[in-house]
């Protein structure tokens, strides 16, 4: 029962090294970030042309330490969740390491403590795990109050500062996580994380502890809807003084979107450690393949820029849809003339009704309502790696009771949305009609239905006016998190003749929303007034 894993110290030898009398972090008069600093600073690298000597914190690292441990009057750090978002490869690893190590057995411990590295699978959240296995083998004196279990990617503390206390490697599979009390949780690329079922589950099992902290560690995500976005763009409010919350800090490092890409400037501010330990020649060669091969250009700015762009080329950008995210106030819209788009999705799929409402100097309010089947909504949820339970519980999505779409509670919408507006037309896809316009007929519900062929030659136009519309900030969309996602996920093909289509089978997502927004829009275009020809006009006047 002495060892613990392959290499393992026996526990008769423990407690035998000869240490210093008073280690770096304990000199008195240090403040409490100061103590940390000084214990990061006596770990040795590991790797590397600088393996063997101690690591030396970049003024940068030493400023995201000040923030997050700085103390209240009260001696009490007031920080519980701390954000580090930056580009790929600048040395996170090794701080998240020797932060981890500082909260498992250094200035941070506490008895009994939990610490707990988090990520996408268990290989990836192990790489903190080898990192800090590595810290400690080159560290005696702290190596000496550890021990290593390699098979469970674990590490004790037997005595001394945290003594009883436990480091663990997880996996995104967030159920068997339900039991845990965190002290410290390092989660790394959340920006890439499925779901946020194990963040929450992690943030939320902390509440037994004096004073937890959860720490993110990650490129920005793709979308707006991902946890990592919610959590930057919280953040942000937070730095502004929109939202006071004491308790939350974010340090980020990323380019604006209006940046030049391919400017050295526009790299340094997303990654603070160019040109140190993040290889300049290595930014500069992807620069020059994402600036020729435009296949790249997005996962450059989204992994390098850490800007929020998708890694797949989109119909929309960003930048110009989100310029479009005036309010929408519903109660001004009644009476008001619309046009609709209704998207009927597959039994259990997103269904999409859009309304916009044309104003005498050409913008569209927009007005989206979206429908689910209530049953296996978390499953859903999962498989597209999208919040739909989440916008549910807001009141985003509206959910049927059931497991498929019921026509007869879309047709219920459909004929109160014609009563409370003066609705001009409703453009459909001629899939699945029948059973609505069945139900329409059973509630004796007579709308202005006007087919929408889904083709090149029918779609085309709606494309171009859809495109035109956010171009020239026509739209007032109220930034809805739902058609936010459509948008994001938007693809469009061509034919042979340059006609333009929104593909749903290309799309990495569900784009029900724009289709139909794509629809009202073209629809509407159709009942417009056609220009009278000059020599008319001449005639009649």
């Amino acid at each position: 029962m002495a060892l613990r894993g392959v290499g393992a110290k026996p526990l008769s030898e423990r407690g035998k090294v000869d240490g210093r009398e008073v280690l770096p972090w304990d000199e008195p008069g240090l403040s409490r970030p100061a103590r940390v600093i000084a214990f990061c600073e006596d770990l040795p690298i590991t790797a590397g042309k600088l393996a063997g000597s101690t690591m030396q914190l970049r003024e940068w690292q030493r400023d995201f330490i000040r923030a997050v441990y700085a103390e209240d009057a009260a001696g009490r750090r007031p920080v519980r969740t701390a954000v580090l978002s930056m580009g790929r490869k600048n040395g996170k690893t090794q701080l998240a390491a020797a932060l981890a190590l500082c909260h498992l057995l250094g200035p941070e411990a506490e008895p009994r403590g939990e610490v707990y590295s988090c990520a996408l699978t268990r290989d990836q959240a192990a790489k903190l795990y080898a990192e800090m296995a590595a810290i400690l083998q080159g560290h005696p004196e702290l190596d000496d109050r550890c021990n290593i279990v390699r098979f469970t990617k674990q590490i004790e503390v037997l005595f001394g500062d945290g003594a009883g206390s436990i480091y663990s490697a997880l996996s995104a599979d967030a159920g068997s996580k339900l039991g845990l009390s965190p002290s410290f949780v390092v989660y790394d690329e959340l920006g890439s994380a499925p779901n946020r079922a194990l963040f929450d589950a992690m943030d939320t099992a902390s509440g037994a502890r004096d004073n937890p902290l959860m720490m993110v560690i990650s490129t920005q995500a793709a979308a707006d809807h991902a946890v990592m976005s919610e959590l930057v763009d919280y953040g942000l409010r937070v730095q502004s003084g929109d939202i006071d919350d004491p308790s939350f800090h974010l340090t980020l490092y990323a380019a604006p979107q209006d940046a030049d890409p391919w400017e050295p400037d526009t790299w340094l501010l997303a990654n603070p450690a160019i040109g140190d330990f993040r290889s300049l020649e290595d930014v500069q060669r992807q620069a020059g393949q994402a600036r020729l091969v435009p296949s790249k250009e997005a996962a450059f700015r989204n992994l390098i820029l850490n800007q929020r762009v998708s890694a797949v080329s989109r119909f929309i950008h960003k930048a110009e849809w989100d310029a479009n995210a005036g309010t929408v106030d519903p109660a001004s819209l009644d009476g008001r003339e619309c046009y609709a788009g209704l998207d009927l999705g597959a039994t259990r799929d997103l269904t999409a009704f859009v309304m916009v409402f044309p104003d005498e100097k050409g913008r569209y309010d927009v007005l989206a309502r979206f429908f689910m089947p209530e049953a296996n909504i978390e499953d859903r949820s999962n498989e597209d790696r999208v919040p739909y339970d989440l916008w549910a519980k807001q009141g985003l999505i509206t959910l049927i009771p059931g497991a498929t779409i019921d026509p007869g509670f879309v047709a219920d919408v459909l004929a109160n949305a014609a009563a409370r507006y003066s609705m001009q037309a409703l453009a459909y896809d001629r899939w699945r009609i029948e059973d609505l316009k069945r139900e329409l007929g059973l509630i004796g519900a007579a709308l202005p239905l006007t087919p929408f062929g889904q083709g090149f030659k029918d779609f085309s136009p709606a494309v171009d006016m859809l495109e035109r519309c956010v171009a020239e900030k026509l739209l007032r969309h109220g930034g809805n998190p739902v058609l936010n996602m459509c948008a994001a996920n938007a693809v469009v093909t061509r034919d042979p003749a340059g006609g333009r289509k929104l593909d749903k089978s290309k799309a990495a997502g569900r784009i029900d929303g724009l289709v139909a927004l794509a629809m009202a829009l073209g629809v509407s275009k159709r009942q417009e007034p056609e220009a009278m020809p000059a020599c008319l006009a001449e005639l009649v006047a």
